[in-house]
């Protein structure tokens, strides 16, 4: 049964540091993320920004943590994780929060 908390958008930002030498290869990575993910039932945000000091910054908003969970457990975020160590410095800076300001809706 899903409860009126389960149904508040949730937010997943952070930045992420390439090593030497890895900035195009992290960036090929994380561009193949964002169409599909943008697909994935809940998402109402996915953006990538690449910051002038070299770092990623992403940002995604969901429209639920179920939704967010969901598309944390597909083969396409498993297989990003798997390879992600390899080519960032250091562990991602994320941050995981519950949107308070409201979020427009759509009217299907």
């Amino acid at each position: 049964m899903t409860t009126p908390e389960a149904q508040i958008p949730v937010s997943l930002y952070g930045f992420l540091t390439p090593r030497p030498g890895h900035a195009d290869v992290l960036r090929k990575l994380l561009l193949d993320l964002v169409e599909p993910s943008r697909e994935h039932e809940g998402s109402l945000q996915y953006h990538l920004h690449e910051q002038e000091d070299g770092r990623f910054f992403l940002y995604e908003v969901w429209r639920s943590r179920e939704d967010l969970d969901r598309h944390n457990a597909t083969p396409l975020l498993r297989d990003f994780m798997a390879e992600l160590p390899q080519h960032v410095d250091g562990a991602p800076e994320a941050y995981f929060g519950v949107m308070r300001s409201p979020y427009p809706t759509t009217s299907d």
